[in-house]
């Protein structure tokens, strides 16, 4: 196993309890990949995902997590000052809806059904196994429940007119990384996921899924080097024969699993022009501009995760998207651990990670420094009602230059391939590779990024192997 992100973490875990021989190396300190944290005096960030979802996907693996359901699932804010509770009930969900937009209540009801029936298709098709092999349970008319040929944007027309739900809306496509008018109307299943089975937060920050991960991996047997790097993919040609670590040795395997970008697999591990060539042909999803804040005092009435729109959402993902520099005017996410959790921050302060979509594009490269876009982001959050003002103990930064040293995401893009095009999930590299024994997971392959997605990946993987292994 190269790598030991989400994905691979749990193919190990699999494939162990399958009875094969695992070895995993990580060439960081800890495992975990993009599930990790930040410290700095007594405060503590989680700068991946920070709300666990389908959480029943990591239960039966065997993990016991202490979960804790914030009281509402986000806050939406907009630019006129108006604002969307979003809650786990359906009912209650459309009640805050009717409140915002009176009318629009049943239409969001409407719009929740949908998504249950996409989210039931993808469950026996798209999540189920490979691209390549259409799972036995697999009906047409699962394939029309997920409005193929439709973007989300053009979904979002469909149950909505208010401007403010069509953003809410189309909020979902940045869970990929991508934007509304472009990403497939099949990510507006992620509604059903979030008020079928609840966003959670996990005491202490969703890291601990990973820690508790590593203490299974421990128990089943699989053997983890950290600080070990791999340079090369070693085949004869046809099959894989193992890897080549960066002190040169070779470790021998019959089967290698990728826990990389994919991009970094056919670009360094195991050159391929024409598969990396296809890669780039899909573009690069977004990446992230972090702000992670240290702030005295404790604010009054703030969500656990709170979402500030933008005014303009079309001109947003223009600049992110084709002119290929951070939004003027950018929608700013803001999670709060310390809100529901006194371990994230000292007492009497607050822990604040400020996310905006930003290109996933070398700061060097953007009209203003790290720096002055930090100024940018905290200008905007005051003048919609967040004024940090002095508040702030300080504000570390984390860009997409960090993302890629960390990761080695390409351009430091957080979910690989950008959702570009309503087919778009068809076309992301697959979990076999093109020599026999190797396999890919993580979020930049199939079906995707996300905590549960890439755990699903890992278990494509973990079959794909058995399967294989059999012939």
């Amino acid at each position: 196993m190269i790598g030991g992100g989400v994905g691979g973490m749990v193919a190990a875990l699999l494939l162990a309890g399958q009875g094969h021989r695992v070895r995993l190396y990580e060439q960081r300190s800890r495992l975990g990949g993009k599930l990790a944290e930040h410290t700095r005096d007594g405060f503590t960030f989680s700068i991946g995902p920070s709300l666990l979802t389908l959480p029943g996907v990591f239960a039966d693996l065997g993990l016991k997590l202490d979960l804790v359901e914030p009281r509402e699932l986000c806050r939406y804010r907009f630019a006129d000052g108006s604002e969307l509770a979003a809650h786990r009930d359906p009912a209650r969900m459309a009640g805050e809806v009717d409140r915002l937009s009176p009318g629009e209540g049943r239409n969001w009801l409407a719009f929740h059904e949908w998504a249950r029936t996409c989210f039931e298709a993808s469950r026996h098709t798209f999540f189920a196994g490979p691209l390549t092999r259409p799972p036995s349970r697999a009906r047409l008319s699962d394939l029309m429940a997920v409005a193929p040929g439709r973007t989300l944007h053009g979904l979002a027309r469909r149950f909505f007119t208010d401007p403010r739900l069509l953003q809410y809306a189309g909020r979902y496509a940045t869970y990929a990384g991508s934007s509304p008018y472009r990403a497939p109307a099949a990510l507006a299943c992620i509604p059903a996921i979030e008020h079928g089975q609840g966003g959670w937060y996990v005491p202490g920050g969703l890291p601990r899924v990973a820690d508790a991960l590593a203490l299974l991996l421990d128990e089943a047997g699989v053997e983890v080097a950290l600080g070990a790097e791999v340079t090369d993919v070693l085949t004869d040609g046809r099959r894989v024969r193992g890897v080549r670590l960066a002190s040169g040795q070779r470790e021998r395997a019959d089967v290698v699993i990728a826990n990389t970008d994919a991009a970094a697999l056919y670009g360094r591990l195991l050159p391929d022009r024409r598969r990396l060539r296809r890669i780039a042909a899909l573009g690069t999803s977004s990446s992230a501009f972090l702000l992670l804040a240290g702030v005295e005092g404790r604010t009054e009435g703030l969500a656990h995760h709170s979402v500030v729109f933008s005014a303009d959402y079309g001109r947003e993902f223009a600049d992110i998207f084709d002119r290929r520099r951070p939004p003027e005017d950018p929608t700013v996410y803001i999670g709060c651990s310390a809100v529901d959790d006194p371990s994230q921050a000292p007492k009497g302060a607050e822990n604040w990670v400020m996310l905006v979509n930003v290109p996933a594009r070398d700061p060097s490269r953007w009209p203003m420094s790290p720096e002055a876009y930090r100024d940018l982001v905290l200008d905007r959050l005051a003048a919609r009602g967040h004024d940090l003002s002095g508040r702030l103990r300080f504000v570390d930064l984390l860009t997409p230059a960090d993302l890629r040293e960390r990761y080695g995401a390409w351009g430091g893009a957080i979910y690989g391939g950008a959702y570009a095009g309503p087919l778009a999930p068809f076309r992301r590299p697959g979990n076999r590779g093109p020599r026999r024994g190797l396999y890919l997971v993580g979020g930049s392959v199939h079906p995707g990024g996300g905590l549960p997605l890439v755990a699903m990946g890992g278990r494509i993987v973990a079959s794909l192997v058995q399967e294989d292994l059999r012939r």
